[in-house]
């Protein structure tokens, strides 16, 4: 009897345009379900742009029925007005799934890179064709898409992985005190 189908959305987070890419799970075989980009309104106060990808990224949640949520960690950036805007619009990636009763997994770049491409340093266009061969039938059609499959597919391979160290290994070794009287 294998493992039941586990549906595990990647959120690459980012405020102009946060990617979305959904996959099941079953035992070892991966199969695509959606991906899309949400768009927020740059002419819009923060507040509102926030309000959008909230927004957003529950109609996903609501649409695909995740059960598993994985977000991409971001990396420091140069400019911390950028950092910190980024880091508002990834608050929105953990807290939206965290509301809908997921648990949610942070994946730093370079593990995501490293488990699909083979190399923590990989290209936008080499993590997109990974990401095409390993789902034939996705459609991203846009590198925050693709990314957000590479993030849905690092944890669907960590999560596995996980899953199979526990059936080997040894149960947990507990002591027992003596109490001599």
């Amino acid at each position: 009897m294998g493992s039941p189908a586990i549906r595990i959305i990647g959120i690459d987070p980012g405020l102009r345009n946060m990617g979305w890419g959904i996959v099941e799970t079953e035992g070892s075989r991966l199969t695509f379900v959606a991906c899309g980009t949400i768009h927020s309104d740059g002419a819009l106060s923060l507040g509102d742009r926030l309000r959008q990808l909230h927004e957003g990224l529950a109609g996903v949640l609501q649409m695909h029925t995740p059960a598993e949520a994985a977000v991409e960690e971001t990396f420091m950036n140069r400019d911390p007005q950028s950092a910190l805007k980024l880091g508002q619009a990834r608050g929105i990636a953990l807290v939206v799934p965290a509301l809908a009763g997921l648990p949610v997994a942070e994946y730093a770049a370079n593990l995501v890179k490293k488990t699909v491409v083979g190399a923590g340093h990989a290209e936008k266009h080499q993590i997109a064709m990974m990401v095409k061969i390993l789902l034939p039938k996705a459609d991203a059609a846009s590198a925050d898409a693709a990314d957000a499959l590479a993030i849905a597919i690092c944890h669907a391979q960590h999560r596995g992985a996980k899953a199979r160290a526990a059936l080997v290994a040894p149960p947990p070794q507990t002591t027992s005190r003596r109490r001599f009287v």
